[in-house]
């Protein structure tokens, strides 16, 4: 099947309109129809090569947090059926190893790599994908909502819940919270009981995160910013969806004792110093939170269903006005997701 959509022939390059071909599934695998894929920072980062910049991973289609319906399967393939509605999950997992059949899909161990980084992605109106990348979406959830529960809303729901561990009477400072995961993680916060003030150097972007129900709190100048954000109180959870030094060294600090910091967002070369003694003394854990399970897909969606989460899309265009995301991704006024859809 030939169809025209965006590639990239140089990772750092220029997304190209074009006309290619689409593989018909083989053993194993689904040709799924794209409804829709979100357009957040991650897109970005993958498209200049952060998760792999292997010249021989080239021509790919961009694009990891896909929503759609599946046309055909390959041979051995039970389920999903054609027609069935779908997310694809991001992580080229294997199934089989021990993390795989714990639910631990992100730590598996026999990794193959990262949807749109080495298979192809949603910004094409087709792709053939493993059935096993799969997981079913409820057809009632509409487009610009659904869009958001692959990455947006999964990741959050396993950094708080599953990493964080927020519970009733924690404060949670959440950095970079104007974002497509914050506006999210905001949400889930506050679900699993905490207290959150949400951080972020736009100060445009501040009404939204006061409307997911966080406090807002412009934080441009972060060696200025005093850590009592709940007047004597310092955090309790940290959680870092910036991951450059001052962020971090700032988190750090702000934690109160006891208190947990947790990291999802990395760039190659960023570090920061810790302290053991200082780590001892105030007895903090850092921890790392690695995107989620395809159980917490499903869950996800639940959550969205429910109206228990709200996605926060501000912005549905059509494949010719993508470039207008990515501007706006860039200059850092994008609020929340953004998403590319396929079909009305």
């Amino acid at each position: 099947m030939q169809v025209e959509g965006y590639r990239i022939h140089k990772w750092g390059g220029d997304l190209a309109w074009e006309a290619f071909d689409v593989p018909e599934p083989g053993p194993g695998e689904a040709l799924v129809r794209v409804e829709a894929c979100a357009i957040g920072l991650t897109v970005l980062n993958w498209m200049r090569g952060d998760l792999g910049n292997d010249p021989a991973l080239l021509p790919r289609v961009p694009g990891h947090e896909i929503i759609g319906w599946v046309e055909t399967v390959g041979e051995g393939v039970h389920a999903p059926a054609p027609g069935d509605r779908v997310m694809a999950y991001i992580y080229l997992s294997c199934g089989y190893c021990q993390p795989c059949r714990s639910g631990q899909d992100s730590m598996c161990e026999n990794l193959a790599g990262y949807l749109s980084v080495h298979c192809d992605g949603g910004y094409a109106p087709y792709v053939t994908l493993p059935a096993r990348n799969l997981v079913p979406l409820p057809a009632s959830i509409p487009t610009a909502q659904a869009v958001a529960i692959p990455d947006a809303i999964a990741s959050p729901l396993h950094m708080v819940r599953t990493r964080a561990g927020v519970r009733v009477g924690d404060r949670v400072a959440i950095i970079g919270a104007g974002g497509g995961l914050g506006l999210h993680m905001i949400q889930l916060a506050r679900l699993y009981g905490g207290e959150v003030a949400g951080l972020e150097i736009a100060e445009e972007k501040l009404p939204a995160v006061e409307e997911v129900g966080a406090t807002p709190v412009h934080a441009r100048a972060l060696d200025r910013l005093d850590p009592a954000l709940w007047g004597k109180d310092r955090p309790s959870v940290v959680i870092d969806l910036v991951g450059q030094r001052e962020t971090l060294a700032w988190g750090l600090q702000a934690l109160a004792p006891g208190g947990r910091m947790v990291l999802l967002t990395t760039f190659r070369d960023i570090d920061v110093p810790l302290d053991p003694r200082e780590m001892v003394l105030r007895q903090l854990t850092v921890l790392g939170s690695r995107h989620a399970s395809k159980s917490e897909y499903v869950e996800a969606a639940e959550l969205v269903a429910s109206g228990r989460i709200r996605p926060v899309v501000t912005q549905v265009v059509s494949p010719q006005e993508v470039g207008e995301v990515h501007r706006a991704l860039r200059a850092g006024t994008l609020v929340g997701r953004g998403a590319l859809t396929w079909t009305n």
